[in-house]
């Protein structure tokens, strides 16, 4: 119950539907508690007055006797018949009440953990699979769900049962009450050790289960490179092999819990059995009537699910342990960028690097070294480099993905650790290398970053992004639901669509990763035109493997494994006859080339 402890927070929030709950769970079982005794008098009327109507053979006064007789059984027929009514009365209330509960402690606990997803840095998503993180928030709160919900309910109708149950019987004979509870202390022995084994066959079956939605989620993510291929065999074997070891390791739990059945249905045999032998005894002594004996066995009786059901809520209560752990696991984990002001202002855009050390978290891997560089509001500046040389890095930091490993850095002479994050990332127009676009509509996709957007700014903005017209061919133009990831668009086509996503947003800094790689040179001088012109006085970062020659950079950076190697306008680095040079002599021969 350690793990689960953690759950009380929300039984304190909903303890009025807990409360009542338990209350309509408690009169429920005093009605039914009621009806064996209406059993028993009925039973012991018959017996008391069966000679007196075997004397009154071959009399009138016998069929007289016997109808009285009847219409008394009869009332004792309707009490219980009402009794019960009036039990499923308040058995629907107790449900509308826990089991509720459990739902709504259920949508809670979801979108708690959702949350927590979502302020967690960069680097837990890196150590941690997408399959692992929707089992946790899918599987794993449906296990602590049946905790909340019947688990609970079934509990406290098992306690509020026995208790009453006990004490009608001990009220009529303890040493009988003695002999038909005795069986069970050896089933409570028995649910000890078997729930240990539930426990960790448990644990072991959800990490399984994690294995198998990371596989299936990365087969159908990257289900293109597979089929390209021919590799469906070889992932469908692999992922029948891990099923093989997900259903092998459910039909040892399966095992396990097959063991509670038989064991309990025996011991309430056993306890009916001596019910009925010892009651008959105490019958012959005249110390009980035939009529305690039927209610006694109504209660062994009555007493079976529940007793059989302590086997289940302990399988139940302990497969919830072993998720919840797994979800504190996550939840307990704190976020290495963390939020500790509150501000809505604008930014001016002035950016400096002092001394700027850089160690990704998650590898161990140095992508930045002493790197110093001062960015103007309004100047345009362009990162080059060779793949791996730390450019991506550079764009992460400034939107707070990482915090920097030495040095600092400054938005507006302030450090950017003392900027409200949330206010820092919506003043910024950040276009990724990795382009993702949500399954959903092309305008929905473009107005993601803006709230409140009409159609007409949809519409201009892709117009600056140059993807109108490949829009409107669409089959339902902005309407156009572009699937998982915008698998039904071009790569050209999805980079232009976030641009234009980054651009809606009205943006202070403008940060473009790379991201007209996949467009043609008309298109590519069409945005660059609105970047020089609508965004002229917009502090801009560019990171890029080539040379555009429309814009007018203040200042270009050459990175080469972290460092800065060359820094200065363009002509500057011409002159140096460096990295930079032997780029710009490389790509004005291939273009010369193209125009051959």
């Amino acid at each position: 119950m350690k793990e689960l402890s953690y759950l009380n927070k929300y039984f304190v929030k909903y303890k009025w539907h807990l409360l009542l709950g338990i209350l309509f769970v408690s009169i429920s079982n005093y009605f039914r508690v009621l009806q064996p005794q209406m059993v028993r008098y009925a039973l012991d009327l018959v017996v008391d007055n069966i000679g007196l109507y075997r004397l009154y053979n071959g009399f009138e006064l016998q069929t007289a006797f016997f109808n009285d007789l009847g219409s008394t059984l009869l009332l004792f027929g309707l009490t219980v018949l009402l009794l019960a009514v009036t039990m499923g009365i308040f058995m629907y209330f107790m449900r509308q009440t826990i089991i509720v509960m459990s739902r709504l402690i259920e949508y809670d606990l979801r979108k708690e953990l959702f949350a927590h997803y979502e302020n967690l840095d960069l680097a837990f998503f890196k150590k941690n699979n997408t399959g692992d993180l929707m089992t946790r928030i899918t599987e794993d709160v449906s296990k602590v769900r049946m905790y909340l919900g019947p688990a609970i309910l079934y509990g406290i109708n098992l306690t509020s049962l026995f208790v009453m149950v006990i004490y009608s019987m001990v009220n009529v004979s303890l040493e009988l009450t003695l002999y038909c509870l005795a069986p069970l202390p050896f089933l409570s022995i028995s649910i000890y050790y078997v729930s240990n084994l539930i426990n960790k066959k448990s644990t072991i079956i959800q990490q399984q289960l994690s294995t198998l939605n990371s596989s299936a989620q990365e087969v159908y993510s990257g289900i293109r490179v597979i089929k390209s291929y021919v590799q469906e065999k070889p992932m469908g074997q692999f992922f029948a092999k891990e099923s093989d070891v997900y259903k092998n390791k459910s039909l040892e739990l399966v095992r396990v819990n097959a063991l509670f059945y038989p064991l309990m249905l025996f011991m309430i045999g056993l306890s009916t059995i001596l019910t009925i032998y010892i009651g008959g005894l105490q019958v012959a002594k005249g110390t009980i009537t035939p009529g305690n004996i039927a209610e006694f066995v109504i209660y062994v009786n009555m007493l079976t699910w529940p007793v059989t059901a302590i086997g289940w809520i302990a399988s139940i209560i302990q497969q919830a342990a072993a998720s919840q752990k797994r979800i504190n696991e996550f939840l307990k984990t704190k976020p290495a960028i963390s939020n500790t002001v509150s501000e809505t202002t604008a930014l001016e855009g002035t950016i400096v690097f002092d001394d700027v050390d850089f160690v990704y978290p998650d590898t161990g891997i140095q992508a930045l070294e002493s790197v110093n560089f001062e960015l103007k509001r309004g100047q345009k500046m362009a990162i080059i480099g060779k793949t791996g040389s730390g450019k991506t890095t550079i764009a992460d930091l400034l939107v707070r993905m990482y915090d920097v490993t030495n040095g600092k850095i400054l938005i507006d002479g302030k450090n950017i650790q003392e900027h409200d994050l949330s206010n820092l990332r919506s003043k910024i127009g950040y276009v990724p290398q990795d382009v993702f676009l949500f399954s959903d509509t092309v305008a929905n996709n473009v107005s993601f970053g803006k709230e409140q957007t009409t159609r007409e700014e949809v519409e201009e903005f892709t117009k600056y992004a140059a993807v109108y017209e490949d829009i409107k061919g669409l089959s339902h133009g902005f309407e156009t639901l572009v699937g998982e990831r915008g698998v039904t668009l071009s790569g050209g086509q999805k980079q232009r669509i976030s641009i234009a996503r980054a651009f809606i947003k009205h943006p202070d800094i403008v940060i473009l990763d790379d991201c007209l790689s996949a467009v043609d040179t008309t298109t590519e001088q069409q945005i660059l035109g609105y970047l020089n012109s609508s965004l002229g006085e917009k502090t801009t970062i560019i990171i890029t493997h080539r040379i555009y020659a429309l814009l007018n950079f203040d200042q270009i950076i050459v990175l080469d494994q972290g460092r800065i190697t060359e820094m200065g306008t363009h002509n500057e680095l011409l002159n140096l006859k460096g990295f930079y040079y032997e780029m710009f002599e490389q790509q004005r021969v291939e273009e010369q080339q193209i125009k051959l």
